[in-house]
């Protein structure tokens, strides 16, 4: 049976079953285990704060209440309370954002894609958007660059296998080489000073290797890595130069100087 004309701004029970999803939510990711606790208090307590949809064709379409909603599905409900208002889909975009960043709720990937939506679809600059969110340009600039990521990394981000601030500087970085450093941030555990560091040193090998033509400085350099295990970098010419050999940690060294001392 459905529901009574009703005014705007005001609240009344309605079918779970008649709420559509709402097509601008940001978050894709949901915490199940915090789900079914919210479930369970709900059961217990019941919806303390009212979702808020509009009124479609044929329902109603989510505004905000995204957890509260998939929550009562879990606790079994049939309806739930909600504030009926009327919002265009800008509205929509930019309350869903707002309310996920409020409670923290993106990660990083979901905010930058949340971003370059509310610009790509609404032409919104990025001067507006920090107006409106509250917070600075910078901040939502360098959110976006980690669109700039390859895959790969950017399902480490989402996952939380390594940080936004460590991911950023692996911009500069051609794809294959994102991930070997991505990977290492895993392995050693580096902060963003030394992944920073680690990514200049790599673009400038790139840009020495260019100048070294000498096949027999370039074997002597892969002979040198292969035998300590880390990366060797040989600069110079035929006549002068200086070899250069990275390493991560205390333990990482202390090895290589074993490794050294001990060939003769």
């Amino acid at each position: 049976m459905p529901e009574k004309e009703i005014d705007e701004n005001s609240i009344q029970k309605i079918s779970l079953s008649r709420i559509r999803p709402n097509p601008k939510q940001p978050r894709k990711i949901f915490n199940v285990v915090a789900l079914e606790e919210l479930a369970s208090s709900i059961k217990e307590h019941g919806i303390i704060q009212p979702v808020v949809v509009r009124q479609i064709e044929g329902g109603y379409e989510l505004v905000a209440g995204e957890r509260r909603l998939r929550a009562s599905k879990l606790a079994g409900l049939k309806e739930i309370s909600a504030v009926i208002q009327n919002f265009n889909d800008k509205q929509i975009a930019e309350i869903a954002l707002i309310e996920n960043l409020q409670r923290e709720d993106l990660n990083p990937i979901e905010e930058a894609e949340a971003y370059q939506k509310l610009i790509e679809e609404f032409g919104i600059t990025q001067e507006q958007l920090s107006v409106r969110i509250g917070k600075s340009r910078p901040s939502i600039a360098n959110t976006i660059r980690l669109l700039s990521l390859c895959k790969e990394v950017r399902e480490m981000i989402i996952k939380g296998r390594i940080k936004a601030g460590q991911a950023r500087p692996l911009l500069i970085l051609d794809k294959n080489k994102q991930i070997d450093v991505a990977n290492l941030i895993i392995e050693k555990g580096l902060n963003a000073r030394q992944i920073e560091k680690y990514c200049k040193e790599i673009n400038e090998e790139k840009k020495s290797r260019k100048m070294i033509h000498n096949p027999i400085i370039k074997d002597v350099e892969n002979r040198i890595m292969e035998s300590i295990g880390v990366n060797v970098k040989i600069k110079g010419n035929d006549n002068k130069g200086k070899v250069e050999i990275q390493y991560y940690d205390q333990d990482d060294l202390n090895r290589i100087i074993d490794i050294l001392m001990n060939k003769g």
